[in-house]
């Protein structure tokens, strides 16, 4: 698990900031930020609010209280999206569940279950809309590019299925694996 220091340096770092910069922006002295980054001081209440809305991070990110590493709870949750595929919308209510008992206990979990949620219930909606849409069109007589007759619609669906459930499998292994990869973000639902 990483310290505090290293996150605060992390993020720094890729804010493209100096320490002097930091120090500047955010009314700290340079030794404290140098301190702070050496792992000679932790910092603690105004200093660590004043570092964070400068790096413009979260203090909840930094500060992992009680939480564990757990790569196996990461994979099983990745895993649950497949309960969507027997039952309708359990790609969403099973990951929901499982990340609103652990987000506070499994390190990584609060951010990838937001976003995993957010795609999740986004692609259950296109699932749904896409083949309605189809349906109209057809009965309509325009129909949808590439698609001839009425069941080929329902195809639509059984690929998109195949494909979460591609991505599920995919997420799984990388995030077993250590890197902690999400879903993209469509448009957020879940924070």
């Amino acid at each position: 698990m990483e310290s505090i220091a290293a996150k605060i340096k992390q993020a720094r770092i890729k804010k493209g900031m100096s320490q002097e910069e930091l120090a500047e922006l955010s009314g700290i002295s340079l030794r404290t930020v140098q301190r702070i980054e050496n792992e000679q001081n932790e910092p603690r209440g105004k200093t660590l609010q004043l570092i964070c809305e400068t790096l413009q991070i979260n203090i909840e990110d930094l500060l992992d209280y009680g939480k564990k590493e757990d790569r196996q709870f990461l994979a099983f949750f990745h895993l649950s999206i497949l309960i969507g595929i027997l039952f309708g919308v359990g790609n969403i209510l099973v990951p929901l569940i499982l990340w609103m008992t652990k987000k506070d206990k499994v390190i990584g979990l609060e951010r990838i279950g937001a976003k995993t949620l957010n795609f999740q219930i986004w692609w259950t909606i296109a699932m749904i809309m896409i083949p309605a849409v189809g349906i109209v069109l057809f009965l309509q007589g325009n129909g949808l590019p590439g698609i001839k007759t009425f069941a080929s619609i329902f195809m639509i669906p059984l690929v998109m299925m195949l494909i979460n459930a591609i991505l599920a499998i995919v997420f799984t292994i990388l995030n077993y694996r250590g890197k902690q990869v999400t879903y993209p973000s469509i448009i957020p639902m879940i924070r």
